[in-house]
């Protein structure tokens, strides 16, 4: 083994570690909901993420969104403060395609619940739950 090969090992295991911590870092900054429960909207749920300082909510994969005339974003915050947000289904989207997620606009001070709305029968889809309030 020479002088070379002797320094990659350390190297290795250093960067190595710092993923490690790096990877653990972002897990803790993530956050899931129950699952949605209502009467249109009750597959999947919904994750809180910071991304580049900003509030992120994401859909699982498994959600179906309501075949329902308007339905959108609605979110509650820890005081009770409901915020209708964004249309899940876009015009610019085609067939299937809805908007998965949402950034949450700066006077959103935290989320409890997430609601799938309907804003044309000012009815509640369905609602996930975090544990505690995301910020």
């Amino acid at each position: 083994m020479n002088a070379n090969d002797a320094m990659k090992f350390p190297l290795r295991a250093l960067l190595m570690m710092t993923l490690t911590f790096a990877i653990s870092a972002a897990a803790q900054d993530m956050h899931t909901s129950s699952q949605f429960q209502g009467p249109k909207a009750n597959k999947g749920h919904v994750t809180h993420s910071t991304r580049d300082g900003k509030s992120v909510l994401t859909l699982s994969d498994d959600f179906v969104v309501p075949d329902t005339p308007d339905p959108h974003w609605q979110v509650v915050d820890s005081d009770g403060q409901v915020y209708l947000l964004d249309k899940l289904k876009k015009k610019a989207l085609l067939g299937d395609k809805y908007q998965k997620e949402i950034v949450l606009p700066s006077y959103v001070k935290n989320v409890s619940k997430v609601i799938i709305w309907c804003a044309w029968a000012e009815a509640n889809l369905g609602e996930a739950s975090f544990s505690s309030p995301v910020h």
